[in-house]
């Protein structure tokens, strides 16, 4: 025991006057033993990382994806929680505007009703005491899911019943819009005015057959 540890001692100092200027990877087998169990070492340590990151690195990749696949469930998780939490509200806001919807299909004409609401429109013209001078059907205008119908109206009358005229054209059964009106004096003296507008009112056009069907 005692011997042992005088040689470790003569190699500790062995090694704390070599010369690390003069060492010869040739002469190896003559280097301290301490030197050796050190330079021993070092080469494991070398090799065990190298082993370590040539087995591990492929499998490091793997866990970089999947933790950075982690997070992009997890982002998507929370969305559709967030999403969830709204759905009946959504819902619910989806059932009132089919309603609604169905509602105001109800109050588009169909083609065939176009003659009858010229009609009430004279009607409320000759209501409101005003003289026609032309109502009349422009041609209709085909659009993706609605023809318009387009009508040149102008009447004469006083500044109230004209105003009375447009108020009963917006409460007509059918949907009728109002667009470019013009007023201006139908005569040179006196308070009677002309009014020119054109109106719109449109068909809904069934997806199934391409025509607009009877609400």
């Amino acid at each position: 025991m005692i011997g042992g540890r005088e040689r470790w001692r003569d190699e500790w100092q062995r090694l704390k006057t070599l010369d690390w200027q003069s060492l010869d990877v040739k002469e190896a087998g003559e280097w301290p033993v301490l030197l050796k169990v050190l330079c021993g070492a070092l080469a494991f340590c070398v090799a065990l990382g190298g082993l370590s990151w040539w087995l591990v690195s492929e499998k490091r990749i793997e866990l970089e994806a999947a933790q950075r696949q982690e997070a992009r469930l997890l982002n998507e998780y929370r969305s559709k929680v967030s999403e969830a939490a709204f759905l009946p509200e959504v819902r619910d806001q989806l059932i009132a505007l089919e309603e609604q919807m169905t509602t105001m299909r109800s109050m588009l004409p169909t083609s065939a009703e176009i003659p009858s609401l010229l009609d009430s429109i004279s009607e409320a013209a000759l209501d409101n005491d005003l003289s026609i001078e032309t109502i009349r059907l422009r041609p209709t205008v085909r659009n993706t899911h609605y023809v318009e119908h387009p009508l040149d109206i102008q009447v004469r009358g006083g500044y109230h019943e004209l105003a009375h005229f447009v108020a009963d054209i917006s409460q007509l059964a059918r949907i009728v819009t109002q667009h470019d009106i013009a007023l201006s004096p139908a005569e040179q003296s006196g308070e009677s005015l002309r009014m020119s507008l054109v109106a719109r009112t449109y068909s809904y056009i069934d997806a199934a057959d391409g025509e607009a069907p009877v609400p």
